[in-house]
């Protein structure tokens, strides 16, 4: 059976990394943006089976970019998991879990992620 393969976008490469490790553990192809702008390329290039998409981002945040995912008739049937850590900067920021919840992401995970919740979230998502 092949890989999964999963774009991960974030832009904070010590992150990057170390969900890259876990991911290909199991083992997932794992590709990787590093914004807003790279992922929506990506997207359209790969065809990933899965999406992670961090929320506060150079160029389009994670709320742009699943939005233009979920308005797509070719992109908006793939699964995106955003990755938030904005219960740390909630003063920081306009944004809220009900925006995304909005959106249709089809899932949340607060930043630090553990492995074992991460990979059973994927897992899940990757089987519906």
């Amino acid at each position: 059976m092949a890989q999964a393969k999963i774009l991960l976008i974030d832009d904070d490469p010590d992150f990057v990394e170390a969900t890259r490790t876990v991911l290909e553990s199991v083992p997932y192809e794992v590709i990787v943006a590093y914004d807003g702008d790279e992922g929506l390329a990506k997207v359209q290039e790969v065809q990933p089976d899965l999406i992670l998409l961090d929320i506060i981002m150079p160029t389009q945040d994670g709320f742009d970019v699943c939005e233009k995912l979920k308005g797509d008739p070719e992109l908006w049937s793939i699964p995106v998991i955003m990755l938030t850590s904005l219960s740390q900067h909630i003063g920081d920021t306009a944004y809220s879990v009900q925006d995304g919840m909005m959106l249709e992401a089809d899932d949340f995970i607060d930043k630090p992620v553990r492995p074992k919740e991460l990979l059973a979230r994927v897992s899940r998502l990757l089987k519906q």
